[in-house]
């Protein structure tokens, strides 16, 4: 249970190569992969787990090789956090950058394509913040981990239920706008 079939420096190295080449992998997936998880993706996430497990332990269960490797991974975690936080070029390597997706009404679909962001996804983080049409928009960034700001423009109407002429206005009946 306690026995080590390695020396513990072994599953030091095999955590550290792990980790990093997953999150070398996972960062050049793109952000959608990383922010947005689908059933699809969630399943390579867990099949991806199961399949490096044995080249981080060893094939060894000992308790001592899980401890070894789970402050291993933590520590590489807290690692990559605290380099990030003191180097902004560090960052952007490890995390990327925001890239706008609209600006002033104009799509880039050079920056949706290149992100794997589909007409649909961006249409749907639109419609979350308020927004009926992309000219409505002042700007939509996409962030370091999926998500897409958006930022309505000043004279477009700031969310469905306030827009009179909205389509996407919710009912007068609907609980959650009731005066009750």
């Amino acid at each position: 249970m306690w026995n080590l079939s390695a020396p513990w420096w072994e599953f030091v190295l095999r955590g550290l190569i792990v980790y990093g080449s997953l999150l070398v992998l996972l960062r050049l997936s793109g952000k959608r992969q990383i922010g947005q998880l689908t059933p699809f993706d969630l399943v390579l996430l867990l099949v991806l787990s199961n399949a490096v497990q044995n080249a981080m332990n060893a094939g060894d269960n000992s308790v001592t090789a899980g401890l070894i490797l789970a402050v291993t991974l933590i520590a590489a975690n807290l690692g990559l956090a605290w380099m990030s936080w003191r180097s902004r070029r560090f960052e952007d390597v490890v995390e990327g950058r925001p890239e706008i997706l609209i600006h002033e009404g104009k799509v880039f679909p050079d920056v949706m394509k290149r992100a794997y962001i589909t007409r649909d996804d961006l249409h749907k983080a639109l419609r979350h913040a308020g927004c009926e049409r992309v000219s409505d928009v002042h700007f939509a960034i996409l962030e370091n981990d999926g998500t897409i700001s958006v930022m309505a423009k000043k004279d477009a109407p700031p969310t469905p239920q306030d827009a009179a002429t909205s389509l996407w206005r919710a009912p007068d009946n609907d609980i959650g706008n009731s005066s009750v």
